[in-house]
């Protein structure tokens, strides 16, 4: 990557001398990837997951050459401390520590990191497009379709567990050795498309086993060389 346009002084707003160390520090790292590594990726996130996500940073920070004499991974991952990320690469012409960083900088909003590295565009791109990974769903998360709970599934559940069906609000009793909906029902309608899903109902999604959240990553924009382009259209394949 492209040195940096101007030695900068960063000033931060008031605060503990500890806190403002370790601020400066972040900056000065991310200020440092710039300069070590020929990319840097914008990327945003959906239903995070922290074990699969420490994965993803195992996978791309494996390998790489040496700097000084100590090894350098082959990329690196800034995520979270959003506005420390935006200060660090500019948020104005003025500002940017390299050309059209300011661009990036606008982006850095909501769920989103930077990754550093020196692996190849469709390296990286196929990476994420097999990063995908479907889990359980949380509370406040919104049903990406409608979910049955047909009375064959209920029935593998033991009778011991009657209760605790009920307290999270489904409709079943004891019928003949076996759960059952009441009335006699085939059917229970668990949650529809669209509607904010319930810790109740997220608990209940969990016991029948149930999927309805993807962990997933989107590359959004790439810089290399002061040069900079969208990717936003490209994940539309993914």
């Amino acid at each position: 990557m492209p040195k940096s346009k101007r030695i900068k002084t960063v000033t931060l707003t008031q605060t503990s001398k500890k806190t403002k160390e370790q601020k400066v520090s972040v900056i000065e790292d991310v200020r440092k990837s710039i300069d070590m590594y020929r990319s840097l990726y914008l990327f945003s996130y959906e239903n995070m997951r922290s074990a699969k996500f420490k994965n993803i940073r195992m996978d791309l920070c494996r390998g790489g050459g040496s700097e000084d004499g100590e090894q350098q991974p082959s990329s690196r991952i800034f995520l979270g401390k959003n506005k420390l990320l935006q200060i660090a690469l500019g948020r104005t012409p003025q500002e940017e520590y390299a050309d059209n960083l300011r661009h990036i900088s606008s982006k850095l909003t909501g769920s989103v990191g930077l990754l550093f590295t020196n692996k190849s565009q469709p390296e990286i791109v196929a990476y994420f497009q097999n990063a995908k990974e479907q889990d359980y769903a949380r509370a406040g998360s919104v049903a990406i379709e409608s979910v049955g709970i047909t009375k064959e599934m209920l029935e593998t559940h033991p009778v011991s567990m009657v209760e605790q069906l009920r307290k999270l609000g489904l409709p079943v009793e004891v019928k003949d050795g076996k759960l059952a909906f009441y009335g006699g029902k085939e059917e229970h309608l668990l949650c529809k498309e669209g509607a904010t899903l319930t810790a109740e109902t997220c608990k209940l999604l969990l016991h029948f086993g149930i999927k309805l959240a993807e962990f997933r990553v989107t590359l959004v924009s790439v810089w290399s060389d002061g040069q900079l382009e969208n990717l936003e259209d490209s994940n539309l394949a993914m």
